[in-house]
């Protein structure tokens, strides 16, 4: 039965004050975030440099470019156009000839009307050479977990879980697969559709996560000896990197409700523009990262009408010298995809998995086991969907 619309609207009229107070606090605590950002930023180097060196660790965030130089640490891209032909025309300049890598996946968990479990997990991938002497590459890879591949018996660790983390392996498996085979490391750049940093790990078991931090390694070090720069692209972020720093920078927010990092930096950005870049001196996971612990960097970049997009890299790109060239990658990319990187959209929409595709697993699964004779059992709930479906 569909919701009241009656309901659902005299119950928000009656809670409307409880979003004004949130929003009100939330406003406060912004402006004396962005107070102490505009003050870090104003701090000279000569200043900056001694307290940054004396403090050893889980600061949040360690600048690697002079702050003072730019406005609010923003970098301004001065990117503007009349119109979208012009764009277009700018984003040929910097993408023709440049491969662009993305991998998503996708995924249909066990489900409780069906028994043994079973899962499918399907990766999607679209190579973009850019280029009309050779045509994009799209195409997927599927894997079916078993009941032993889902550990039943267990119960310590949940099904969806495990699900999840072999979709997320066979995702970095498939990027550190291309990254070897690269032949123009210079003119070749791969998303990871998420952040290099998996903090979201850091609440899950030792085993758990030292498999998600193996892979993230696995794959910084392959951008690395391979040379082929590697984006970590957060869409929707909230990480609280530099509002860390702010707090071990600046007594007046020491002692106040977090804001993200995005939320505080939006206001002084147009499109196009990034921060500095700085080093993920985060406390947690990162510090499972072995030799790569202080070599994850990230910037953020204004991507569309919302908060700015967080960008995490392999630091030796920093020290390349060509994260200015990659970045205008990201920014063509994001013109091309309205707002988001083109190579990621179009990689999810080759992975995802439609309801038609789970309604086929499952007749295909069927059909299978009959002629095997192995023995599935379907709940009556799962029978009737199936059948009205």
């Amino acid at each position: 039965m569909a919701i009241k619309p009656s309901q659902l609207q005299t119950i928000l009229y009656d809670k409307r004050q409880d979003f004004e107070g949130f929003a009100r606090g939330q406003q406060t605590n912004l402006e004396r975030y962005q107070s102490a950002w505009q003050a870090l930023c104003e701090t000279e180097a000569a200043d900056l440099d001694p307290w940054l060196n004396s403090r050893h660790g889980n600061i949040g965030a360690r600048p690697l470019e002079n702050l003072e130089s730019n406005s609010h640490g923003i970098c301004p891209s001065g990117l503007q156009w009349d119109n979208r032909e012009h764009s277009l025309q700018w984003v040929n300049e910097h993408l023709t000839g440049i491969t662009t890598f993305a991998v998503d996946g996708s995924q249909i968990f066990p489900s409780k009307d069906l028994s043994p479990p079973i899962a499918l997990v399907q990766i999607g991938w679209f190579e973009n050479p850019h280029t009309s002497a050779a045509d994009y590459i799209k195409d997927i890879q599927l894997d079916v977990m078993t009941p032993k591949d889902l550990e039943l018996g267990d119960t310590s660790k949940p099904l969806d879980r495990l699900v999840n983390k072999h979709r997320f392996k066979m995702e970095v498996g498939r990027l550190v697969k291309y990254i070897e085979t690269v032949q123009a490391p210079e003119s070749c750049l791969v998303f990871f559709d998420g952040a290099l940093v998996a903090t979201f790990a850091d609440a899950y078991e030792d085993e758990d996560r030292k498999e998600y931090v193996d892979a993230l390694v696995t794959l910084l070090e392959a951008s690395e000896t391979h040379r082929v720069p590697l984006v970590g692209y957060v869409d929707t972020s909230s990480a609280h990197d530099l509002t860390t720093l702010l707090e071990h920078h600046s007594a007046s927010v020491s002692m106040i409700p977090k804001v993200t990092d995005a939320q505080m930096l939006n206001r002084y950005m147009q499109w196009g523009d990034c921060t500095a870049i700085f080093q993920c001196d985060r406390q947690g996971i990162l510090t499972e990262y072995k030799q790569h612990k202080e070599r994850v960097i990230f910037t953020y970049l204004k991507t569309n009408q919302g908060y700015p997009a967080r960008i995490e890299m392999p630091r030796w790109m920093h020290e390349a010298g060509i994260t200015d060239r990659v970045l205008n990658w990201v920014r063509a990319e994001t013109i091309v995809g309205g707002g988001y990187p083109y190579a990621i959209e179009t990689a999810d929409q080759t992975a995802v998995l439609q309801t038609s595709d789970r309604q086929i697993f499952f007749r295909i699964l069927q059909d299978w086991a009959s002629h095997e004779e192995l023995q599935l059992r379907w709940s009556r709930k799962m029978m009737s969907k199936l059948r009205r479906r």
